[in-house]
């Protein structure tokens, strides 16, 4: 009898998750193995559902990769008793006698590999191949996780067409884009597409920052394209900034509420519309009528068809995660490192001060960024000096002094170069 070998798929969807399937799926049958996928995440294995194991053929999948979404689906679903329930999804998976175990997903799905890899003692193997669009998980080198040049690719499409709107009408869209934790994915749009700038929760080292504070930088944008006789432009968001925002404040302007997890929904917070009610009104209070729009945009990205990047990619990762298997190889994440499929040990991702998987930042510092701030349109220390001050106060209807108490700290603690 064949050893079996099963896929599963947690967290949100990502371009690219067909491909692992299929490549994975093909390489184990090839190498004599049964495959079967595990439909829904982990949600049907906890309530012990033995009907979610499905066998794949490579007939199945031969196609499937350059399709978005994924064939077994995936959800967000973790009990709230996690250490009763996991000794009901451990039995379910004894049960449909898998001895080796892909994960797909991201830092919820790692946990959970990391779990089951605990729990097993050794009598399942398991790899996990890392996905998420926000691009946020430690892997070495500065490769992407799967998805993320996709979402990337699409969000640089949909922004362009709004910064063509934007331009054609005379008005500005603040933009709100996935990112929990991090700016990857807003920071990769709005420099790709030309965006008139990006906001992400790194730039911003307090642990938390009032909303005034995120919707000042964008009034004093405006006021700056205003200066260069722009009357348009668009706002890049990551919906991270909203991670920073104390829930208290939050609450006055936008309904919390919380995911499977516990997490909060932060793709359902309105971050453009919060930050177009405080900006239309602080300007409107000195005559300065501008015309904005917000717009989210994250769920569009996340099924999309995979980029040749990313159908590429995950064939590597899906054959990288079989061979690491078979190989006797356990508790690991495939990565590919210099053209080179490598597999790091959990331990080696996890932070032990939370146990959870290290969250990658955007590191404001790197040159990266540096390039990305150096073409935004927004306010800079230098321009609290000499004439611009004065001319840019005349803009914003405002006296000079009254323009630097007002516009200032936003740049104080800045480490763009000058």
């Amino acid at each position: 009898m064949s050893d079996i070998l099963g896929i599963i798929v947690g967290g949100g969807p990502a371009p690219g998750i067909n491909g692992v399937i299929s490549a994975a799926t093909i390489e184990a049958i090839n190498s004599g193995l049964k495959v079967v996928g595990i439909k829904d995440g982990f949600r049907r294995l906890f309530a012990g559902d033995r009907s979610a194991a499905m066998e794949l053929s490579i007939e199945d999948v031969s196609r499937i990769h350059t399709e978005g979404g994924s064939i077994l689906r995936t959800s967000r679903d973790y009990p709230s008793r996690l250490k009763t329930r996991m000794k009901t999804l451990m039995k379910t998976l004894y049960s449909l006698n898998i001895r080796y175990l892909i994960t797909i997903g991201g830092d919820g799905t790692s946990y959970m590999a990391r779990l089951i890899e605990r729990e097993s003692m050794g009598r399942i193997s398991i790899v996990h191949v890392p996905k998420t669009i926000d691009n946020d998980l430690p892997l070495p080198g500065g490769m992407p996780t799967f998805g993320y040049e996709t979402a990337r690719d699409v969000g640089v499409q949909l922004v362009k067409n709004l910064m063509e709107d934007a331009r054609t009408m005379g008005r500005w869209y603040f933009v709100t884009t996935m990112g929990r934790y991090t700016g990857h994915l807003a920071l990769g749009i709005c420099k790709a597409a030309g965006a008139t700038l990006a906001l992400i929760p790194e730039e911003f080292r307090e642990k938390k920052i009032s909303i005034r504070k995120v919707a000042d930088i964008l009034e004093g944008a405006i006021i700056k394209r205003l200066y260069f006789g722009r009357d348009h432009g668009v706002a890049i968001l990551a919906e991270g900034i909203a991670n920073k925002f104390r829930l208290e404040e939050l609450k006055k302007y936008e309904e919390v509420t919380r995911d499977e997890t516990g997490r909060i929904r932060l793709s359902e917070i309105q971050l453009g519309r919060v930050m177009k009610h405080f900006v239309k009104e602080s300007l409107a209070s000195r005559g300065i009528k501008v015309t904005i729009v917000d717009k989210n945009i994250g769920y569009e990205l996340r099924a999309a068809d995979p980029i040749p990047f990313d159908i590429e990619y995950t064939r590597n990762l899906g054959y990288g995660a079989v061979r690491y298997l078979l190989k006797g190889g356990s508790g690991a994440m495939i990565v590919l490192y210099d053209g080179h499929l490598r597999a790091i040990p959990f331990k080696d991702l996890v932070d032990p001060a939370t146990d959870k998987t290290r969250i990658r930042q955007v590191s404001i510092s790197s040159e990266g960024y540096q390039v990305a701030r150096k073409y935004m349109i927004r306010l800079e220390k230098t321009d609290f000096k000499g004439n611009r001050l004065k001319e840019l106060a005349l803009i914003a209807r405002m006296k000079p002094e009254e323009f630097k108490q007002r516009f200032y700290y936003t740049v104080k603690n800045d480490v763009v170069l000058e």
